[in-house]
């Protein structure tokens, strides 16, 4: 006999989202059991962190989340300011703890799903499903079987790409003692940084009230800083940028994203799927996970409580994963300087449309007048070096 329908592996945006749409009183009908598997406290169960996304003002997590802008800024190295607006979407910041909080409340009620605490070592088919192999706190070995497992931890490699960078970075949250944001506008890149020698960065400001911000420095470069590193790059920034001064730091993250032209597979076997960033949802142009983690966990739970076969959705098109490979390229081979491209990109493009071209949901032809704004020999160069090149694993 199985113990669930379903175990899901990971209680991360992905793994939360999906719970959030299987359990609760809401679905008519037979819910499938649903099993949630979560490390347990440690250095396996990821920190606190903060997730961004743009949709509607009318989001089903508007109630928890810790702020939203309908404007977004981005300033070049001289510190030329471009605004957009950005309705009739807005941006929404959401901490990954409020988001705890709300699934934990509908798991908790009527038509709940069991948490289970444990490190997880393998998810595999087994003859009538599938089947999660985990340790508990105290060591012992315990078994899952299900009918469908949803596996959302990071690969333990990358699949092989013809160019892979990271998006790494660290955060501050700060209070300062003097009115010193905008709670209206976010920043979303401030290229007034230092840049790397290989690759960009730009600092990013999530204003909370006149006092409060989360304030990061961000790079897109092949490796990641040490502490030292990314300390001095933000005290340089709210000190020397920003003219902060020396603010209160409230808490802190950190964070590295993959961005690859690799192919995740959506499907381990039979019965084991792979979601969130490890199922493809990351886009790789830009790092933002979190909106293609709905569309994708929306799309699986319409069909598991329907009673169908699960089948997961690319989480970005093909036209928008090539389009990414060919910046990703143009990128890290220096033949576009990334500053000046994302800053005249801001600056040329209209707010509203470049959203819905960096949430794959422009038309063709959009696509193609934002790709008019690119430099254009660049661009095609690469367009044409891509095919010739192979798909290499990536570095350990």
């Amino acid at each position: 006999m199985p113990d669930a329908d379903i175990v899901i592996v990971g209680a991360g945006a992905a793994g939360l989202s999906l719970a959030y749409r299987l359990c609760g009183p809401s679905h008519p009908g037979r819910r499938p059991s649903v099993i949630l598997v979560d490390a347990p406290q440690g250095p396996l169960r990821p920190s606190r962190r903060t997730w961004c996304y743009w949709e509607e003002a009318d989001g089903e997590y508007d109630s928890v989340l810790a702020a939203s802008w309908s404007s977004l800024r981005v300033r070049g190295r001289d510190g030329t300011a471009t605004v957009g607006r950005t309705a009739p979407l807005r941006y929404k910041m959401l901490r990954s703890d409020a988001f705890e909080r709300l699934v934990g409340e509908r798991l908790a009620g009527p038509g709940g799903c069991r948490r289970v605490e444990a490190v997880v070592e393998s998810v595999r088919d087994v003859p009538a499903g599938a089947e999660v192999s985990a340790r508990d706190a105290a060591g012992r070995r315990i078994a899952l079987r299900a009918r469908w497992a949803f596996d959302s931890r990071p690969p333990a490699r990358l699949p092989p790409a013809r160019t892979t960078l990271l998006q790494h970075f660290r955060g501050w949250f700060v209070h300062t003692g003097h009115p010193a944001f905008d709670p209206r506008v976010a920043d979303l890149m401030d290229f007034r940084t230092t840049q790397p020698a290989h690759g960009l960065s730009f600092g990013y400001v999530l204003p909370l009230s006149p006092h409060e911000a989360l304030v990061e420095y961000t790079e897109f470069s092949r490796e990641v800083l040490d502490n030292a590193g990314y300390d001095q790059a933000l005290r340089h920034y709210t000190r020397d940028v920003l003219g902060l001064g020396e603010p209160r730091i409230t808490a802190r993250e950190q964070g590295v994203i993959p961005m690859t032209d690799a192919r995740f597979p959506r499907r381990a076997g039979r019965s084991v799927f792979r979601v969130g960033a490890a199922g493809g949802a990351t886009r790789p142009a830009t790092g933002y996970t979190f909106a293609a983690v709905q569309r994708q966990t929306r799309a699986l739970a319409a069909d598991l409580l329907a009673g169908r076969t699960p089948r997961p959705p690319p989480p970005h098109r093909a036209r928008s994963r090539a389009m990414d490979a060919v910046l990703l390229r143009a990128l890290d081979s220096g033949r576009i300087d990334g500053a000046e491209f994302f800053t005249g990109l801001f600056r040329d493009v209209p707010t509203k449309r470049l959203l819905r071209f960096l949430d794959g949901r422009s038309r063709m032809a959009e696509d193609l007048l934002i790709g008019l704004r690119t430099p254009v020999v660049p661009m095609l160069r690469t367009v044409a070096e891509l095919p010739r090149l192979r798909r290499r694993p990536a570095p350990r």
